[in-house]
């Protein structure tokens, strides 16, 4: 069967790391160990409305697929779940799932009993690949779902196989060789990676041309490695996108805030904000037409906008400030400053992205060193000005952080994107 040859051939190429200690193995096993601090588990109704938004604008996105879950363990991945569940209504053609070590909350779901000691704990070899290339009624019972998907594991045992990585990676890290090998193989990647390899693990999938979808938080927008994705049209906003989403963590998680944990059945929770879908597949919602007043109906009717007779403009960018994407102008032909958050309405056909605020391209003015003086009326000597889109004041605000230069005071807003209206030629 074809997953039998996929793991014979992962197989015939995987090195056995030497017993000696190695500095490269050690940092690599260090980062793993760093990476394991930041899983949260996605839940599945998140999985499943995001996945169904794609299917609603095109039924075959996932059609024919090869779909690789590269940052999940099947033990306890709802992705794995979900796609594994729905693997014949989606079409796929392939499963494959990897993790580089076993579950921080395994023992709650136990697919493959030979690896279960009990009392939550899993011998080794705790990093796994699981392949599916079919998903069919195992149990005669006249339906198919994820039972007959544990009951096919169970059966067959070529469809798994222990990852043992190499010198630098150990097993089942999206970056070894023999993920990487996986990684070649599939069409679409769908996974939630750890936040603190993001910049890595966007890198990676660009560099290999591969389709995705996975989770993020809002601020890796303006990450080097992610914003020239986004600006050049390669990399885009998902559906479900802000808010708080509860996220599956082991028990022994610290969770500082109260209003942040909840335990449902006995599974610890955490909630966490700005989560958002990165993708660079296509959906319904990503040409939908933002809405839009002039800016003389802007100046009358916003309230961030009330007593003002015009626009604030930048100080060091040709363009001008806009609060929210509600105060966007239709009838303003020039360049203007929305925050990040922006990019959940951004629609490219009517709108172009120019850079955001670091795009030092696109200065008018740099600044000397700057006095910061913040909300407590602390002063230091700062440079952030030619970091950020400056509005120039009159006076030094109120409750407010602001900068002086050269006795002229200025504010900051927090993270701006450049854009404009895309005219048609």
């Amino acid at each position: 069967m074809e997953h039998a040859k996929a793991m014979a051939k992962i197989a015939s190429k995987m090195v056995e790391p030497p017993k000696t200690e190695n500095a490269s193995m050690n940092r690599g096993l260090h980062a793993a160990k760093a990476a394991k601090q930041d899983e949260f588990y996605t839940q599945y109704i998140d999985i499943q409305k995001e996945v169904e938004a794609y299917l609603e604008f095109d039924p075959d996105t996932f059609r024919g697929k090869v779909v690789y879950c590269n940052c999940d363990d099947p033990f306890e991945s709802n992705f794995f779940k979900y796609f594994a569940a729905n693997f014949n209504k989606l079409g796929l053609k392939k499963l494959i799932t990897t993790s580089y070590d076993g579950s921080p909350i395994a023992g709650q779901y136990t697919l493959f009993p030979e690896y279960d000691e009990g009392n939550d704990k899993r011998q080794k070899p705790k990093a796994l690949a699981v392949v599916l290339d079919q998903v069919k009624d195992e149990n005669g019972d006249g339906a198919v779902d994820v039972t007959d998907v544990e009951l096919f594991l169970k059966r067959n045992k070529a469809a798994r196989m222990a990852l043992k990585g190499n010198m630098e990676y150990p097993g089942g890290d999206f970056r070894s060789p023999e993920c990487i090998d996986l990684l070649n193989e599939a069409d679409i990647v769908v996974t939630n990676p750890p936040f603190s390899l993001f910049r890595e693990y966007v890198a990676q999938l660009a560099g290999y041309n591969k389709k995705f979808l996975i989770i993020g938080n809002q601020n890796a927008i303006t990450y080097k490695e992610i914003f020239p994705l986004i600006k050049d049209n390669k990399l885009w906003l998902g559906v479900d996108n802000g808010g708080t989403k509860w996220f599956e963590v082991q028990k022994d998680y610290d969770i500082k805030t109260e209003s942040r944990k909840k335990i449902v059945n006995g599974v610890k929770y955490f909630s966490m904000g700005s989560i958002m879908w990165f993708t660079n597949l296509d959906h319904g919602r990503r040409h939908q037409k933002l809405a839009l007043m002039t800016m003389a109906e802007n100046l009358k009717f916003s309230k961030n906008l009330k007593g003002k007779t015009a626009y604030d403009r930048y100080d060091n960018f040709d363009a001008i400030e806009v609060c929210t994407y509600k105060e966007i102008p239709s009838d303003y032909e020039g360049m203007m400053g929305v925050p990040i958050t922006f990019l959940d309405k951004y629609n490219p056909d009517q709108f172009e992205i120019h850079g955001y605020e670091h795009s030092y391209d696109l200065h008018i003015r740099d600044y000397p060193q700057q006095v910061q003086v913040d909300t407590n009326g602390k002063r230091s000597k700062v440079t952030k000005l030619n970091d950020a889109c400056a509005i120039k004041v009159t006076e030094a605000p109120y409750n407010q952080t602001y900068y002086i230069v050269e006795d002229e005071f200025f504010i900051a807003p927090y993270k701006r994107i450049l854009i404009s209206h895309r005219r048609s030629s």
